[in-house]
């Protein structure tokens, strides 16, 4: 299937800094792509030029063979709905009504027709249908995390873009929210999620890019991209890549006799002295 999405020779310099250089990337619609790397490696300033709202200093991105930067406001927030790492509400809304926020572009609109319909439907896939009613503000960062993924959801579009949606999710809601992203793909959207968890998006990306010093290092199927040569490199400290089940699990190499190894030395040295 053709490119919904395309990068041709992104780069975004900041004072001086190159944060990207020389970026091409294609996203499909029904895929996922997850971009991980180290701490500053340019993930974050990629999706936000991929989904428009960072311009970048070389190169252009593309939405459906026109140049993202050509198209208003109005479109770009029919086409793509982007999560945030952080939510800056500066008024006390309660959940619904975040979550109703992501009908606006479709306000007056044959679409509008099924707004009641669509929140709740996001209230539920999103897990926060029982806090509809408390305000944003008083929430845990988890649950701000999932109000934020509902928002994302009922804007329906067909692009979508997650900054470290897992981060504040504890085990349960991590694996449901990139459930309901798999779903989404499977029902034709294109998603680009940054993921800091490299085990996650073995189990759930298409496509994993890894990204290191501005620079994409590796684009491919989490099995052929997530090795521990590359990892290792990219990430400065070593790293294992496991088989487990049929998924690959990546954990970091630790030295061996951790507090575990020395919490037992002491209780066998106590016993000895009784």
């Amino acid at each position: 299937m053709s490119a919904v999405l395309s990068a041709h020779g992104v780069g975004v310099r900041i004072e001086g800094r190159a944060i990207l250089a020389e970026v091409d990337l294609e996203v499909r619609p029904g895929e996922v792509v997850a971009l991980v790397g180290p701490n500053g490696a340019g993930k974050s300033t990629l999706l936000g030029v991929l989904s428009g709202d960072v311009d970048p200093t070389e190169g252009h991105v593309e939405l459906r063979g026109r140049k993202i930067a050509k198209h208003s406001a109005k479109e770009l927030s029919r086409e793509r709905g982007v999560q945030l790492q952080k939510q800056g509400l500066a008024f006390g809304f309660r959940v619904e009504e975040v979550v109703r926020m992501g009908r606006s572009p479709w306000y007056r609109t044959p679409a509008s027709d099924r707004d009641e319909e669509v929140v709740e439907a996001s209230l539920e896939r999103a897990d926060v249908t029982e806090m509809a009613q408390r305000l944003f503000p008083t929430l845990s960062g988890g649950e701000q995390a999932r109000t934020s993924f509902a928002r994302l959801l009922a804007q329906e579009t067909p692009l979508m873009f997650l900054d470290e949606p897992t981060a504040a999710l504890d085990i349960r809601h991590q694996e449901q929210l990139l459930s309901v992203v798999r779903e989404a793909a499977a029902a034709g959207a294109a998603v680009v999620v940054v993921l800091h968890d490299l085990s996650l998006a073995a189990a759930y990306a298409d496509r994993v890019c890894v990204l290191a010093g501005g620079r994409l290092h590796a684009d491919g199927p989490p099995a052929e991209v997530l090795t521990g040569e590359l990892l290792t490199e990219v990430y400065a400290h070593p790293v294992d890549v496991l088989h487990h089940d049929g998924r690959l699990v990546v954990v970091p190499v630790r030295p061996r006799g951790g507090p575990t190894a020395a919490t037992t030395t002491d209780e066998e040295a106590s016993c000895s002295a009784v």
